[in-house]
């Protein structure tokens, strides 16, 4: 049967990609009809279309370029077409699954688009990065949590901005709950301790976390993802130490990673929010503005300016005001026109900005702020950039994003936080508010970085723990005994608390099981043979000189435990 209203078979075959500045869309093949009762998958299918772009699209005698030109045309911001495209394509491709014949559909092998799946080698990168991190988290004393993967709809929703539509929501399975899976760990956190009633907390958290987003596989952007947090929640009258706190932690972690070189972006909300207030933004506009704000990192000024006045209507001589202001960054070194005290000093001598009270307010933080960061050993990383806008809701002061430059993997951003002292309130029964600052590395971005090194450096991995490998000679009328005896020996290992393994087969070579050692670059070999047990004794083979050593077998775990050690 032809496919239902809304999602119509196109007549001719488009197979293009064109490209419209920045942006890309993508208009894949269609189905083709095979006979009056069967249809062919020859592709992922077309989108869900307008009434208006099909009467276009099904224009008699146009080209496969001119219809995609064509479909161009109803496109002004192309985030939006990609995202509607994306999603008319999920459409068409859960359709056209329905209805071809169970004898037409090919298991395709693959992962969900935007998730893959990771190697030993690359799962031993991941894991000593891990380490790494949570060793610092626990060296500034935070404990860790849990929470589920899926949180009530309700807790997510209007907490993200813009970035809501990102958000995945779970089909109903009859519990009566409308759920969603996290977009963040920072919402959850906010949520854990409202439920729990907590007052002051210091916590990590790696866990991952999902979006609806355009994936970016080779820089490290993907659907489902890890993030690393450390949060640290409570009233504390030291103002902006815990803030500075963040910033060394992340400054710390990104030192000892050896990612190369990077720059740690501060701003503040309370700064960014009085001057919208002094060039005339309403201020029910001033979360859109700084979404839009947020964009710099990816799109010129003019760009951002046209989504200002022609998408958000803000006049534009307002916008030309904020323009100036984005324009003014601080830091240490040649490549910025201000240093972090000059860009202080010149703020402070704006009298207009000083007068509001938020701004002024945001300035005396980000001064204390950077000044905290010079006795924590990390101010020469720092700048005061107030271009940085962060594009989530639940900020209220202190904001910082860490750029990686000078890598030949360009992966951008790769940690960021802030301050959210009012997200605990919005959940609290009492609506008691508990201030919080954190910050989140994204870890899929640093992997693929030191990924990127370790192939340069062609580096053997050592994927196996494994320290001592029992082997027995080959011996085929003695091999049933030998293999008991090397199940004897690899257990009175494991209870030792020494990770041990032996040949699964009952009469393997004695060299391949050598070099089954050397390529897992296990360190002790321990041999058996008829005479050794005749005698009571065990061979110990160190793998990196091959020299043997006859050790009696009650001391076996005494001397591989020395030889481990030395």
């Amino acid at each position: 049967s032809p496919p239902p209203v809304g999602i119509p078979p196109l007549t001719s075959i488009i197979h293009e990609t064109s490209s419209f500045g920045n942006r890309f869309i993508s208009v894949p093949s269609c189905f083709n009809r095979k006979s009056n009762e069967e249809w062919k998958i020859m592709g992922q299918g077309s989108g869900l279309l307008s009434e208006e772009q099909l009467v276009a699209l099904r224009g008699a005698g146009l080209s496969a370029k001119s219809k995609l030109k064509t479909l161009a045309k109803f496109f002004k911001d192309w985030s939006i077409a990609e995202e509607q495209y994306t999603h008319a394509k999920d459409q068409w491709v859960t359709w056209s699954s329905e209805q071809a014949p169970a004898s037409s559909q090919k298991s395709l092998l693959k992962t969900p688009k935007g998730t893959r799946d990771y190697t030993p080698e690359q799962m031993y990168i991941r894991n000593r990065m891990f380490e790494t991190i949570i060793n610092v988290f626990k060296k500034h004393g935070a404990v860790n949590i849990e929470t589920p993967v899926m949180e009530l709809k309700d807790i997510l929703t209007g907490k993200y901005g813009e970035d809501s539509k990102l958000i995945y929501d779970l089909a109903d399975q009859g519990g009566g709950e409308a759920l969603s899976l996290r977009y963040d760990l920072t919402v959850p956190f906010a949520r854990f301790v409202a439920q729990h009633d907590i007052e002051r907390i210091k916590r990590y958290h790696i866990a991952r976390v999902y979006r609806r987003d355009n994936p970016k596989m080779e820089s490290g952007r993907y659907r489902e993802f890890y993030q690393c947090d450390f949060d640290i929640a409570g009233n504390y009258s030291a103002a902006m130490v815990p803030d500075s706190e963040c910033i060394k932690i992340v400054d710390g972690i990104l030192n000892q990673l050896d990612v190369g070189t990077f720059l740690i972006k501060v701003n503040s909300r309370k700064i960014l929010d009085g001057i919208f207030a002094v060039c005339g933004v309403p201020e029910n506009q001033f979360r859109p503005i700084c979404s839009a704000i947020d964009k710099l990192d990816k799109m010129d000024w003019s760009n951002v300016k046209k989504e200002m006045v022609e998408i958000k209507h803000l006049p534009e001589d307002v916008a030309d005001r904020i323009g100036e202001y984005t324009k003014l960054k601080g830091g240490s070194g040649a490549n910025f026109p201000f240093s972090n005290e000059e860009l202080i000093h010149k703020l402070k001598e704006d009298d207009q900005l000083m007068a509001n009270v938020s701004a002024k307010e945001g300035v005396e933080e980000i001064s204390l702020l950077l000044e905290y960061t010079k006795l924590f050993g990390a101010g020469e990383r720092v700048s005061f950039d107030l271009s940085l806008a962060r594009g989530l809701d639940y900020y209220t002061g202190v904001i910082y994003e860490v750029i990686l430059i000078e890598n030949d993997v360009h992966v951008g951003s790769v940690a960021g936080g802030g301050r959210y002292d009012g997200l605990v309130g919005m959940f609290h029964p009492r609506g008691r508010t508990v201030p919080c600052v954190g910050v989140s590395l994204g870890v899929e971005r640093l992997f693929a970085i030191i990924e990127a090194k370790n192939r340069k450096t062609k580096n053997k991995l050592k994927t196996r723990d494994t320290q001592v490998y029992v082997a027995s000679v080959q011996d085929k009328a003695n091999c049933a005994l030998l293999v008991r005896e090397r199940l004897k020996l690899v257990a009175q290992l494991w209870d030792a608390n020494i990770a041990a393994e032996t040949s699964y087969k009952d009469n393997a070579k004695t060299l391949k099981q050598f070099q089954e050692a050397e390529e897992a670059d296990i360190p002790v070999v321990i041999v058996l043979g008829p005479s050794e047990l005749e005698e009571g004794v065990v061979k110990i083979r160190q793998t990196s000189t091959r020299e043997e050593i006859t050790v009696e077998r009650e001391n076996v775990v005494n001397e591989v435990k020395r030889q481990l050690m030395s």
